[in-house]
């Protein structure tokens, strides 16, 4: 497949044509991407008016090419919070327009090639734990980044759970109508969300309604106006300042996985309508060129939303066209009513990231209570994850979660790795004990489990049964029938020096079940020569076949053998 076929949509959704719900579920998405759009790119420190631009051509791109066709790439809470810190670590301004375009354009070229060299299967190694604590890190995050426009009060601390205990400790300085303000729209948003016919809608209405009454009621809160002017235009193309790029190549990276990260749930929950199959990795390459192109139209890094995409869903998307409406939509009333906007409060904006970060928190409860039920190794990289996102920079504690991830999987395939003895019971092989030494003048079949990890091999050469030295013509097949091409060159050793130890007693080990790759791999570490060809019995299409073949070639070499 070319890199250009990446970039078509997927067989099934590539004749699909835009139906008027499509049209309907555009309209609602984009008019939601106002208030959640600009609450997300507030909270990273950002102009609310990035996270409009976040969801206008980046939006349209991504749905145009991405694999799980009703996936809406936009701006998340995780990638703007993530994106702050990046900028803040490497010194740079996160007003400057071409610092945002170049860390933007940087992470659609690391999740372009991620999905260019089918790196999507990769994402399954950053283990549910390990995201649950994040996701309930960044939620914290989120409400602790609402304490200024939901008190006017702001914090001093640097430390995300200090800043809770800070602004507590100020609360005499609380102004109550921004308090008030907050505390309506939360209650606002509760009401409507009791509404089924409307629970979809319940945080743009919310953001409408209390936005009037305080409007109307000429409450004093700070406004987007005070923060932002909204212009009514297109969003002006802006050239990356490539001077930057040195800095924030490592962020970049780190801001790619956790958009990944949170774009690969989506595929699991949201199938294609049109039942063709999703693609991590062409989804990777879709919200690469979505933050390539959105890079140089002011959009902040994007990727894909679960919340986006549900609110699609439930208004009713059907194909891909979904999201490029919704991508147009968002133009257009930019272009049309975008000035609107600057009357907005801070304080509702504030309020409803309140919501959004409860609803995070409430959404992985149950994978919480389930990780500490049953896997305490897990819950322990929840917990050192979630204390690294609320005590370190965002793209360090996203880098430390993955290599979490790869350890605990290391930590998990090490402990599974075991030796089985096997023998034939007539026409089939059954499971017996492992013997603790191998016998003089008889076969000992021994069957590896597990992925060949050099961890595992302390594990291994404990469960190996000895070699007496008084032993003679000892016989060990050692079948490999699921051992991976590429063992481990701690694995070679042991298997090295378990080979020697039989011929010095006059014994044989066989290993049985080689695949092609194997044998290469076998021949390369130069234990072809020692093991001998006869030893080697390569896999066939029957599992247990060619252990049947080392058995019975093993049994003819002992008739031979004076006793």
């Amino acid at each position: 497949m070319s890199v250009l076929d990446r970039f078509k949509p997927a067989s099934g959704a590539k004749a699909s044509r835009p139906t008027p719900s499509d049209v309907i579920s555009g309209f609602v998405t984009a008019l939601f991407s106002i208030p959640e759009g600009m609450a997300y790119a507030s909270i990273g420190g950002f102009n609310p008016v990035s996270g409009l631009y976040s969801g206008m051509f980046a939006t349209l791109i991504g749905s145009v090419f991405a694999r799980t066709v009703l996936m809406v790439t936009t701006l998340t809470s995780a990638i703007a919070l993530s994106s702050q810190s990046v900028l803040s670590k490497a010194g740079l301004d996160p007003t400057n327009m071409g610092n945002l375009a170049m860390l933007t354009v940087l992470v659609g070229i690391v999740m372009l090639l991620f999905g260019v060299l089918k790196f999507g299967a990769a994402m399954n190694f950053v283990s549910s734990s390990v995201m649950t604590g994040f996701t309930v890190g960044i939620a914290v995050q989120i409400v602790a980044g609402t304490l200024k426009d939901i008190t006017a009060y702001k914090p001093t601390a640097h430390n995300t759970l200090m800043k809770f205990v800070d602004c507590f400790a100020h609360i005499g300085e609380w102004k109550l109508s921004a308090v008030i303000v907050a505390v309506a729209t939360v209650a606002v948003w509760a009401v409507f969300r009791m509404v089924k016919k409307v629970a979809s809608l319940a945080t743009l209405l919310a953001l409408a309604v209390v936005t009037v009454v305080v409007a109307v009621l000429h409450t004093d809160v700070e406004t987007v106006g005070d923060i932002a002017s909204v212009p009514r235009s297109l969003p002006p193309f802006t050239m990356p300042d490539l001077t930057a790029a040195p800095d924030l190549l490592l962020g970049a990276f780190a801001i790619a996985l956790v958009g990944l990260a949170q774009a690969a749930g989506i595929s699991a929950s949201v199938p294609n309508p049109d039942g063709s199959r999703s693609n991590a990795s062409g989804d990777f390459t879709a919200q690469g060129a979505a933050n390539i192109v959105g890079g140089f139209f002011g959009s902040l890094a994007t990727g894909g939303s679960l919340s986006r995409t549900g609110v699609a869903v439930s208004a009713g998307a059907k194909t891909r066209w979904a999201g490029i409406f919704a991508g147009l939509w968002l133009v257009l009333l930019v272009l049309l009513v975008g000035s609107v906007a600057e009357i907005i409060p801070m304080p509702v904006i504030g309020g409803l990231l309140l919501v959004i970060g409860g609803e995070l928190i409430m959404g992985r409860w149950p994978d919480i209570k389930l990780v500490f039920k049953t896997a305490p190794l897990s819950a322990v990289a929840l917990v050192a994850t979630f204390i690294a996102t609320t005590q370190f920079p965002l793209q360090d504690a996203i880098l430390f979660g993955a290599a979490l991830s790869l350890v605990l999987y290391c930590v998990q395939a090490a402990r599974a790795a075991r030796l089985v003895a096997l023998e034939p019971d007539g026409d089939e092989w059954r499971v017996v004990a492992v013997p603790a030494s191998i016998p003089s003048d008889d076969i000992t079949v021994l069957h590896h489990s597990g992925v060949a990890l050099f961890a595992e091999v302390p594990r291994l050469d404990d469960q190996w049964p000895t070699v007496d030295d008084d032993a003679h013509h000892p016989v060990l097949i050692l079948s490999v029938r699921t051992l991976p091409d590429v063992p481990s060159a701690t694995l070679m050793k042991l298997l090295r020096t378990r080979v020697e130890k039989f011929q010095k007693r006059s014994g044989r080990l066989m290993i049985a079940g080689v695949s092609p790759e194997l044998l290469n791999t076998l021949r390369r570490a130069g234990l072809t020569d020692l093991i001998g060809d006869d030893n080697i019995v390569p896999a066939d299409d029957h599992i247990f076949s060619a252990l049947d073949v080392a058995y019975a070639r093993a049994q003819d070499w002992l008739s031979q053998q004076p006793h």
